[in-house]
């Protein structure tokens, strides 16, 4: 099998990397991969999903994912604040790898 990604150039200049710079940290893939199930989530209902996170984290992580064209955050004027999260089309295109990462996954976890 031939790896043609990096085959001409340092590893840090591939698609790979690139790849891995938007998707890297401990909770960035936890976060897309409930959106891409529940495709609609409010931060409160993410922070549930995934347990674990601090509010301070998940905040900081979806800014992350917003700036990267990731996730997308819409603001509704209303009190209390409404804030929901979803896969942008970037984001979207991500789930084919995902959905990879978790058969593997669920295959190899003896």
């Amino acid at each position: 099998m031939e790896h043609s990604c990096i085959k001409d150039a340092r590893l840090e200049e591939t698609g790979f990397s690139y790849t891995m710079s938007l998707i890297h940290g401990k909770y960035k893939m936890f976060i897309l991969y409930a959106l891409m199930d529940f495709e609609i989530v409010r931060f409160n209902e993410l922070k549930k999903y995934i347990g674990t996170i601090s509010f301070k984290t998940l905040s900081a992580t979806l800014k992350e994912l917003e700036a990267d064209g990731l996730v997308h955050r819409e603001e509704y004027p209303q009190i209390p604040p409404k804030v929901e999260y979803s896969l942008t089309e970037k984001g979207r295109s991500l789930i084919p790898i995902l959905d990879q990462m978790c058969a593997w996954g669920e295959e190899h976890r003896g």
